[in-house]
């Protein structure tokens, strides 16, 4: 299984499944990456204690640091939950030891099941491309399938534990993968792929457009009220949540996007509205700031 990353040192999330133990074995044997394997045992299933023992055994196989956390979320724990719990640790530890990026396992079916969960769910234009690599986020086998995954791990002898939860269809993502994409015909699933790949490239595109935009702004994060009223609805959305995620501020839903475009063009100067956390947008008669409440 071919996998391209840059020389370095690398925290590599390894849950103990099929994918992240694959992706461990194959970076293992380039020599030239530093390798910190970093398992999060969430606590949700009463036999996850195993999956920590299989990862830290592979490590020691491999001679590769191995550090673990136990979040001991409990079985009521929401995906989006241990979800947030899990990259705060591996970012904890990507910090910690001063490494170039994390590196995690998601593949093509992960992108496509994704970017179904997302649309389903009604997410903006970035729901169909979530799921890729960023600054300090490598997720370099998203262009191989899960059987080739499998297969690799069946070739090379390994050994993986089975996530029971995975087969629950009670949670959308599990009933995305075992009742919906299954009823695809590869070229579809094809099809699909593409149209994700395309996206990747309109959203690059639509976020350059966006930036120039807010950086033509006046200083000081704010945006121009006149210019900003100007905009179709559609766009305003977009020029709305670029400038909250420039702000910092990225856990959103659409709902709140919403109120603040409407709130922006509408509302009296001097009225101040909610964001979220503190976080409060002030309306003046020319302009839109944003007020932090540790700033």
């Amino acid at each position: 299984m071919k996998v391209d990353v840059q020389p370095g040192l690398y925290v590599v999330a390894v849950s103990g499944g099929v994918d992240s133990m694959a992706l461990l074995h194959a970076l293992a044997n380039q020599p030239d990456l530093k390798l910190i394997a970093a398992h999060f045992d969430h606590g949700i299933r009463s036999d996850s204690h195993l999956d920590r023992q299989l990862v830290q055994h592979a490590s020691e196989q491999y001679g590769i640091p191995f550090v673990y956390h136990e979040g001991n979320l409990g079985p009521a724990a929401s995906e989006d939950v241990a979800r947030r719990a899990r990259y705060e640790f591996l970012h904890n530890v990507r910090r910690a030891s001063g490494a170039k990026a994390i590196i995690t396992a998601h593949h093509h079916n992960d992108a496509l099941e994704t970017a179904v969960l997302n649309m389903l769910r009604g997410t903006n234009r970035k729901g169909l491309t979530a799921l890729r690599s960023r600054t300090n986020i490598h997720r370099p086998i998203l262009h191989i399938a899960k059987d080739d995954i499998r297969r690799y791990a069946q070739d090379q002898g390994l050994v993986w534990r089975e996530d029971s939860t995975n087969t629950d269809i009670r949670l959308l993502r599990n009933y995305i993968r075992h009742k919906i994409l299954p009823q695809l015909a590869p070229e579809d699933r094809q099809r699909l792929g593409e149209v994700i790949k395309r996206m990747h490239q309109v959203n690059d595109d639509l976020d350059e457009q966006l930036l120039h935009f807010l950086h033509l702004q006046s200083k000081g994060g704010t945006v121009d009220r006149r210019q900003f009223n100007r905009l179709s609805h559609a766009v305003s959305r977009e020029v709305m949540a670029a400038w909250l995620r420039q702000q910092g501020i990225r856990d959103f839903d659409q709902k709140t996007l919403e109120r603040l475009v409407v709130a922006g063009k509408t509302f009296f100067p001097g009225a101040i509205v909610d964001v979220q956390k503190g976080v409060k947008m002030r309306i003046h008669k020319t302009y839109l700031a944003l007020e932090h409440p540790d700033r």
